[in-house]
């Protein structure tokens, strides 16, 4: 399954940790549509389009956690990805039981986001090397 035609939607308030995240997920094969925040996401014209989305946990107005509920209640379930600069164990736990796919840690690592990627989108898993 090709996924250059699936958009993830990546979504930061940190310009510099969207930026390198977009270009880390653009190279990976997929299209990338970034936002510096939840509201600017639910108000874009790629939002019924977004296969995938990668949120960072903590920003103002609106959190990660909350824009995937957000979404959730709207009737529009995205297959979501957190991300954090500060993991928490609890707050891990309440987003995966909320049906996030993963709560990632910054910096991230790019193994596991990409298997967190194919999984949203349902693409298999990569073949390593060797097989």
């Amino acid at each position: 399954m090709t996924v250059t035609n699936k958009l993830i939607a990546v979504v930061d308030d940190d310009a510099s940790a969207r930026d390198a995240l977009s270009a880390l997920v653009k190279a990976f094969g997929f299209v990338v549509a970034a936002f510096s925040s939840g509201a600017a996401f639910l108000a874009s014209a790629e939002l019924r389009n977004t296969a995938c989305l990668i949120a960072d946990m903590q920003m103002p107005d609106m959190s990660g956690l909350e824009l995937f509920l957000t979404l959730l209640e709207s009737s529009l379930p995205i297959p979501t990805i957190l991300i954090t600069a500060y993991p928490e164990d609890t707050v891990k736990r309440r987003a995966l039981q909320a049906g996030v796919i993963d709560f990632l840690a910054k910096p991230v690592d790019s193994e596991k986001l990409m298997a967190c990627l194919r999984r949203a989108v349902g693409a298999p898993p990569e073949k390593t090397q060797g097989t």
